[in-house]
C-alpha cells in the first residue's frame, strides 16, 4: 500500500531501523534517532542494490516518486545510478578543486616539450601577466564568456594582436579541459565578434628602389654608432637571417675555412638546422668581430652583461635613429634581400626563399622536398654582397 504524508509524519522511531514500503522498491527507512530516509531497492545485472534519494520531509513523497521513475528509466538502459552518482561527485569535486590557473599549468606541462624553451617562457609569462590576475583563481565552470571578454579587452587596449593570441591560448586550455572531462564548454567561443577589428600587417621594409639611399644613410651612420652594432646591421643585411638568429650566434657555429655558418635547429623557427654560405664580405666582418669578442661565448655579447648576447632591439633603435622609424625593421632586411636577389640578380624565388630558411607550407611538399640548393645559394650570396658593394 502506498504511503501517505500523514503516515510518514507520524512514523515513530524504534530500537532498530525499520522500513515503510511505498511500492516498486521505494521505501522510507526510519532510524532509531528519528531521521527518515527515502531509499530505492533495484536490481541491475542480476544483483540487488540500493540508492538513497534523500531525507524526509525535505524530499516529499511526490519528489521521491519522481526520482524513483527517473532512476528506473536509467536502469532500463543499463545505467547504474549509484555508479553515476559517484562519478558525478568525483567530477564535481575535481572541478571545484581545479581553478583556471591550475588547468593552464597542467595544459602547459603537456605542451612545453613540443615548444622551444624561449617560446614556452613567453607563453607562461603572458598568462601570468595578463590572465591569472583576473581569472586564475576561478573554477573552470565559473568562468563565463563576459568574464573572459573583459580580461581580453584589457589586453586589447594596448596590444590588439596579443589579445587575439591570448584568446587562442585560453581556448586551447578549455578544449583540453573538455577533452579530459573537467569542463563542458569553451567560454572564448565567438568572442572575436565583440573584439576590435585588427589587421595584422607585414614587417616594415623599404623597397628595392629605396635601397641605395638607405645604404648611403647606413654608411654615414657608421661614425655615430657603436662598432659592434654597425657590424651587426651589416651582417643582418648580408646574411638574410632573423634578428634573433644573429644576436644569439655563437663562435662554434662559424666555420671560417668552409666560409659557412650553420645555425642549429633549436635556434631556428622551424626547428631545422640552417646553412648560411658566407660571402667574402661577411667573413671579413666575422673576423673583425673575432678580434673584438674572441673570448666570449656569443659573437655579439651584451654591452652591460657580456655573458649574454646583445639585445635584438639594439639594432631596431639604431634603425630608428637613422630616420627609418616605421619604414624599416630588422626583419625588413629579409624582405629587402629577397627583392634584390630576384629583381636585380635574377635568382628564382625557390632558391632565394630557401636562403630565408622558409619551408614548403604543405606537409607533403616538406616530406619530399629535400633540395638545399647549396651551390646556387653560395653563388647567390657572393653575388648579392658584390651588388651591395657596387651600390656603395
Amino acid at each position: 500500500m502506498a504511503l501517505s504524508n500523514m503516515t510518514c509524519q507520524t512514523a515513530k522511531p524504534k530500537v532498530k531501523p525499520y522500513k515503510m514500503a511505498d511500492g516498486e522498491g521505494l521505501y522510507l527507512e526510519v532510524t532509531p534517532n528519528g531521521t527518515k530516509f527515502w531509499r530505492l531497492k533495484y536490481r541491475l545485472h542480476g544483483k540487488e542494490k540500493r540508492i538513497s534519494i534523500g531525507a524526509y520531509p525535505a524530499v516529499s513523497i511526490a519528489d521521491a516518486r519522481k526520482a524513483k521513475e527517473a532512476i528506473k528509466r536509467e536502469i532500463k538502459v543499463g545505467i547504474d545510478p549509484v555508479l553515476k552518482r559517484l562519478q558525478a561527485a568525483q567530477t564535481h569535486a575535481l572541478t571545484q578543486q581545479l581553478n583556471f590557473k591550475s588547468m593552464v599549468m597542467e595544459w602547459y606541462g603537456k605542451q612545453m616539450p613540443l615548444w622551444k624553451p624561449k617560446h614556452a617562457d613567453i607563453v607562461k609569462h603572458r598568462f601570468e601577466k595578463y590572465v591569472f590576475p583576473f581569472l586564475g583563481g576561478f573554477a573552470l565552470a565559473d568562468i563565463k564568456p563576459v568574464m573572459m571578454l573583459n580580461c581580453l579587452q584589457k589586453i586589447e587596449r594596448t596590444a590588439p594582436d596579443l589579445s587575439r593570441r591570448m584568446k587562442a591560448a585560453c581556448s586551447h586550455v578549455f578544449k583540453y579541459a573538455i577533452a579530459t572531462g573537467r569542463a563542458e564548454s569553451d567560454p572564448t567561443y565567438g568572442l572575436e565578434a565583440a573584439m576590435k577589428k585588427f589587421k595584422r600587417g607585414h614587417y616594415a621594409s623599404i623597397s628595392v628602389d629605396e635601397f641605395p639611399e638607405f645604404l648611403a644613410c647606413l654608411t654615414d651612420y657608421e661614425r655615430h654608432v657603436h662598432r659592434q652594432t654597425f657590424l651587426a646591421l651589416k651582417l643582418l643585411l648580408l646574411t638574410f637571417v632573423r634578428t634573433c638568429e644573429l644576436v644569439e650566434a655563437r663562435w662554434e657555429e662559424i666555420n671560417f675555412d668552409k666560409a659557412m655558418w650553420v645555425i642549429p635547429a633549436e635556434r631556428m623557427k622551424m626547428n631545422l638546422p640552417h646553412i648560411v654560405p658566407l660571402s667574402h664580405q661577411s667573413l671579413a666582418i666575422f673576423r673583425e668581430l673575432n678580434t673584438l669578442n674572441a673570448n666570449r661565448e656569443f659573437i655579439f655579447p651584451g654591452y652591460y652583461n657580456p655573458r649574454t648576447h646583445m639585445c635584438k632591439n639594439t639594432m631596431l633603435v639604431a634603425i630608428k635613429r637613422m630616420g627609418y622609424s616605421g619604414k624599416m625593421t630588422g626583419h625588413g632586411f629579409r624582405s629587402l634581400a629577397l627583392g634584390i636577389v630576384k629583381e636585380k640578380l635574377n635568382y628564382s624565388h625557390e632558391i632565394a626563399d630557401r636562403q630565408l630558411a622558409h619551408v614548403p607550407k604543405s606537409s607533403v611538399d616538406r616530406a619530399y622536398d629535400r633540395a638545399l640548393f647549396l651551390p646556387q645559394r653560395t653563388k647567390m650570396m657572393q653575388g648579392y654582397a658584390d651588388y651591395i658593394d657596387k651600390v656603395l
